[in-house]
């Protein structure tokens, strides 16, 4: 008889152990889900934070390469400054001797068809490619600064006259006009890695 009780009294004790047992199994299986899906999404976090600093850093280095192309522009502007030659548009060298009418879409490649290739168009080691176009800051193309026929509007600038030129020294004494400079904006374009387009402008002033 008494082996009888403790055989019930086992049996009563075993049903609530094997319930508990088993809400435990299923709260772990619960928590091994949470912490697998935790650990998928801090995964495509970082990696998706290093895809956004290495494009960042190929910005940032498509910007500094944007300087050789205003380099060779301002080069080929200099060279190109005496007589008549600024006066007139050379597509075959980026040059344009009037502002766009419509300012184009720089970041659309169509843009482009029409300006000069730094290096040939060849990549340097960074997988740059830089383009540049130059227009002269005027209203009308191939025709002199002054131009009347038609009217001829520049951004100009006239800085100030040496004493060469007649000026005076004294406080307060009228101070002449000095040779005119024209305006002259270049637009860079840079190709770098992974689709990025970089584009810069810049003004430069050159001598009549």
């Amino acid at each position: 008889m008494l082996n009888t009780r403790l055989a019930r009294h086992r049996a009563r004790a075993r049903g609530p152990r094997r319930a508990q047992e088993g809400l435990v199994l299923f709260i772990a299986l619960i928590v091994l889900v949470a912490m697998s899906l935790a650990g998928v999404a801090l995964m495509r976090a970082v990696d998706t934070g290093l895809v956004v600093a290495g494009n960042m850093a190929f910005k940032q280095s498509a910007i500094m390469v944007a300087d050789r192309g205003t380099a060779e522009a301002v080069k080929w502007l200099q060279n190109n400054s005496t007589g008549a030659t600024l006066q007139m548009t050379n597509a075959s060298q980026g040059y344009f001797s009037s502002r766009p009418v419509i300012e184009p879409n720089w970041f659309d490649a169509a843009s482009w068809t029409e300006s000069v290739a730094v290096n040939g168009g060849t990549a340097d080691a960074s997988g740059n490619v830089v383009r540049y176009v130059i227009h002269r800051m005027c209203t009308q193309p191939d025709a002199a600064y002054n131009s009347t026929a038609p009217d001829n509007e520049c951004a100009m600038y006239f800085p100030t006259g040496s004493g060469t030129t007649g000026g005076s020294m004294a406080v307060g004494a009228p101070q002449f006009v000095g040779t005119p400079q024209l305006y002259y904006r270049i637009t860079t374009r840079v190709e770098g890695p992974r689709d990025t387009v970089s584009v810069i402008q810049s003004s430069v002033l050159v001598g009549i």
